[in-house]
């Protein structure tokens, strides 16, 4: 986890979420909400997986 706080009221509230865990489902749902279709060339890219492998 990285930690950016302006003061100690925020360094506090960062803090105190040490620990939480989010579910599977909930990793799903923030990643479908934040789905943007790529730009030029990037989705046409896709469509060559063979050539442009998913970066590991």
């Amino acid at each position: 986890m990285i930690v950016g706080a302006r003061n100690e009221e925020q360094l506090r509230q960062n803090l105190g979420a040490i620990g939480w865990n989010l579910t599977a489902e909930q990793v799903k749902q923030l990643d479908a909400a934040s789905t943007t279709t790529p730009a030029y060339p990037y989705w046409h890219q896709k469509g060559f997986a063979e050539r442009n492998p998913f970066p590991t």
